[in-house]
């Protein structure tokens, strides 16, 4: 096998404990679960990465209160509608694109105009495959050349479920579709390419009423 490499040495035996980070994108994902949660949720061995980091921040910006330490976060959930849309705000993904991407399908309800911005490589990242979806369930975007960072989202107030193809196989833009539906009356319904099912499994850990049709080939 082309540009292989066969390992022969085999490790002693050991009696050790190995604890292994916890996994950035699940990290993400359940801080944004969490902002829309009533009451405490606990997470032990969260990623305490930049981007989860900004995860929390971004959530502190609409509201929502965190205690982390090197063992443990709780962020304290106000339920679905308890986001504090305040007139004004900047959220800064950083590097994330989970972030910056998911985020916005959260967003799609706010009352007044949020600016979202990111680090000079996100910024380059290609954004409108995420608002076009959204644009579905009525919102509106102002996008820098019209698919990059900086962008301004409008949410609105009268969001409508939608049928959502996703033909790319892009987790992200999958999970922004997902929490926007969350948002909304009605049923979405998403049809997607294969593509990472954390979003997806942390709905069904938190008994939520969601079905994804997936194909290998479409």
């Amino acid at each position: 096998m082309p540009n292989s490499v066969v390992i022969k040495n085999k490790i002693k035996d050991f009696k050790k404990v190995i604890i292994v980070s916890g996994d950035k994108s699940i990290s993400i994902r359940w801080v944004l679960f969490s902002s829309l949660a009533s009451g405490i949720s606990y997470a032990k061995n969260l990623l305490l990465s930049e981007d989860v980091l900004a995860a929390i921040n971004a959530i502190k910006k609409l509201g929502i209160q965190s205690k982390i330490n090197k063992k443990a976060c709780k962020i304290y959930g106000k339920g679905i509608g308890g986001y504090n849309y305040k007139k004004n705000i900047i959220l800064d993904a950083k590097n994330s694109g989970t972030l910056g991407r998911l985020i916005l399908g959260l967003l799609i309800n706010t009352p007044h105009p949020i600016k979202l911005i990111g680090d000079k490589s996100l910024s380059k990242r290609d954004f409108k495959r995420i608002s076009s979806p959204l644009t579905k369930f009525g919102a509106k975007f102002e996008l820098t050349n019209n698919k990059n960072l900086p962008l301004k989202l409008y949410g609105s107030s009268k969001l409508k479920s939608i049928n959502f193809f996703e033909k790319k196989g892009s987790a992200q833009c999958k999970s922004s579709v997902i929490f926007a539906g969350i948002r909304t009356q009605g049923t979405t319904r998403i049809k997607a390419k294969k593509s990472r099912n954390h979003t997806e499994l942390l709905c069904k850990y938190l008994n939520l009423p969601i079905t994804i049709k997936s194909k290998k080939k479409l």
